[in-house]
């Protein structure tokens, strides 16, 4: 089986390199890539990649995340959420790959205190989000054989987030005001590799699997709360933080506002 990954040196992209190094012939774009186009600015390289390769599986670890950035680079957000995977969709179909590929709970508004179900009526609130449903419907409207994973709050051992962010800023500062009421559920880049991987073996297997799911781990927290678990593991740890504990302060979202309404 051969498989083409783009993104491979992000977030999920790096585990996926070691998920799926088991199940074929594994060939890794990124932006840096010369032989094949790996920039997801741009779609038409993207396809051309595509085509060219003839993989038996396309995964997409790309994304446009910086959520407030998007609200005023929003042609980029687009090219790379919704244009390129729409691309890549298309010249999956003309070859006969199947796609996977990456979406977020962004797509939904966030109301309510109960998990949202993939039957759940998207309604994004940023650009961010909204660029990313519109690369969902590109892709289920390029009749690809396809699995999209809804996930959320992604973190790993390589690569920038949250709890990286929290433990450089707790070594920087005496103090910290973290939000508190916005709830999520942190997922690893190593969960996601692995249930790809598996999941792909079933995609290969049947002719009418295709869809999309919503891929987090168990749980749920805060920021605040993120942010204190990351705070207590990294003492038992021995890391020196310059913040303690009863220095992190928990705030509402609208004493922090940003450009992109979470």
């Amino acid at each position: 089986m051969k498989l083409l990954l783009f993104g491979a040196n992000g977030q999920v992209g790096w585990e996926l390199q070691r998920s799926l190094a088991p199940l074929g012939e594994l060939i890794c774009l990124s932006r840096a890539s010369t032989e094949y186009c790996g920039d997801f600015l741009n779609p038409t390289g993207l396809a051309q990649a595509v085509r060219s390769i003839k993989p038996d599986v396309v995964i997409n670890a790309v994304a446009y995340t910086a959520v407030d950035k998007a609200e005023s680079n929003i042609a980029n957000a687009y090219t790379v959420n919704a244009d390129a995977p729409g691309a890549i969709a298309q010249a999956a179909h003309a070859v006969g790959a199947r796609l996977i590929h990456y979406s977020t709970d962004y797509v939904f508004n966030g109301s309510g205190t109960t998990p949202w179900d993939e039957a759940d009526t998207p309604c994004p609130l940023s650009v961010y989000g909204a660029s990313k449903l519109q690369g969902e419907q590109e892709i289920s409207a390029s009749s690809v054989r396809y699995l999209i994973f809804r996930t959320s709050w992604v973190y790993a051992a390589r690569g920038g987030n949250f709890a990286k962010t929290m433990l450089r800023l707790a070594k920087e500062r005496d103090t910290l005001s973290i939000i508190n009421d916005q709830t999520g559920a942190p997922t690893g880049a190593d969960l996601l590799a692995d249930i790809t991987a598996h999941s792909i073996i079933r995609l290969i297997a049947s002719d009418q699997l295709s869809g999309t799911y919503h891929l987090a781990a168990e749980g749920e927290t805060t920021w605040h709360g993120y942010a204190q678990h990351v705070f207590a593991q990294a003492r038992l740890l021995g890391v020196d933080l310059k913040c303690k504990a009863e220095n992190v302060t928990a705030i509402p979202t609208s004493a922090y506002p940003t450009p992109a309404q979470r």
